[in-house]
């Protein structure tokens, strides 16, 4: 697959969910894996908002690249309609993209970072400009991702199990992972020598995405129900859980995956180590804490159904809150490209963000 950081093969990093090919963005279809590996392509905003929101893509920073490729291809079709109007026509499709999914803070952070990008672009053709800002995010997570991985993996014991939530790895990220960026890190040198997964329900990233990514690159790993980590931490199977971030707020607060938080608590109980890793692009200084985070509700039938089949008997109601808050006092340590926090608050997290 085509590399936009140019650089040399890394060990346990093969994998691109999110590509740009003869001019067009190119997707893995995230939903119908491990039973099919496909690309979709795409040429306009419209669309890729959709991918967005359907889940084609996901992961915070996955989404966030996917974003800076759609405002790309947001300029091109406007430019050609109109090459004097095309930066006021550019804002709904802008608005639209931001809009598609709201606890992520990735994706408005590439959004506004394309927006200002347009504000100071002098006259004629935006594309060439616009792509050559969408390939340096998209290599600038490649590169902050292996520097995490190498940030978090320290951290960890030689021969350590480790246990995973959702799926923050290459298909999560622009390549490499965030979380699973520390586990390939970790594996490569010999500080974890196994990979513990939660399924993830109810859209099974850690059994679809999360163990696929695994097998691929022949990392030892163990596939286990949500509700058997609090059990495996008792069995003294793993020293540290690792999961990724969709959103850290100013005191540390951290949105994840639903299920992340429950994790947290059984690992505190159980004195496992909590590990968030994360770009800087997720932290969130304008939010204060945890409770001022958007939690975004998919819809029920995600939970009353499996595979397409009505699991639940007619007439049932289910809640289906996509993420959860897991707080900065249950959390060992935040990694970021930029460098580790352990036992975060709200003046480390400060100081992290001005460094």
């Amino acid at each position: 697959m085509a590399r936009p950081d140019n650089t040399i093969e890394v060990p346990y990093d093969r994998i691109r969910a999110v590509d740009w090919v003869e001019n067009h963005l190119r997707l893995i279809d995230q939903r119908i894996l491990p039973g099919r590996y496909t690309h979709i392509t795409y040429d306009n905003v419209l669309d890729c908002a959709h991918a967005i929101r359907d889940m084609v893509v996901r992961g915070a920073p996955a989404i966030g690249i996917t974003a800076a490729y759609a405002v790309v291809l947001a300029a091109r079709n406007r430019y050609r309609a109109d090459p004097k109007s095309w930066r006021e026509a550019i804002q709904a499709d802008l608005k639209y993209l931001a809009d598609a999914r709201p606890t992520a803070v990735n994706l408005r952070w590439a959004v506004e970072r394309m927006r200002a990008l347009i504000t100071g672009l002098p006259d004629g053709n935006p594309e060439g400009a616009l792509l050559a800002e969408a390939r340096r995010i998209h290599a600038d997570d490649i590169v902050a991702n292996r520097r995490m991985g190498e940030l978090g993996a320290a951290l960890i014991a030689k021969g350590s199990g480790v246990l995973t939530h959702c799926n923050t790895g290459a298909l999560a990220t622009g390549g490499y992972g965030t979380a699973l960026g520390v586990a390939r890190a970790g594996y490569a040198n010999g500080r974890i020598a196994h990979v513990y997964a939660d399924e993830t329900r109810p859209w099974l990233q850690g059994a679809r995405l999360t163990a696929w990514e695994l097998v691929q690159e022949g990392i030892p790993a163990t596939l286990i129900a949500d509700s058997a980590a609090a059990y495996l931490m008792k069995q003294g199977k793993v020293a540290w859980v690792i999961v990724g971030a969709d959103r850290i707020a100013a005191n540390g607060d951290t949105a994840n995956k639903i299920g992340t938080y429950m994790t947290a608590v059984a690992a505190r109980h159980h004195d496992v180590k909590f590990m968030v890793v994360a770009p800087t692009s997720t932290v969130d200084l304008a939010t204060a804490d945890g409770s001022a985070i958007p939690i975004e509700t998919r819809p029920q039938d995600e939970v009353l159904s499996f595979g397409g089949t009505r699991t639940a008997p007619e007439g049932a109601r289910a809640w289906n809150p996509a993420f959860d808050i897991t707080p900065a006092d249950l959390i060992d340590a935040i990694v970021t490209e930029k460098g580790v926090v352990e036992h975060p608050t709200r003046e480390k997290m400060a100081g992290l963000m001005a460094a």
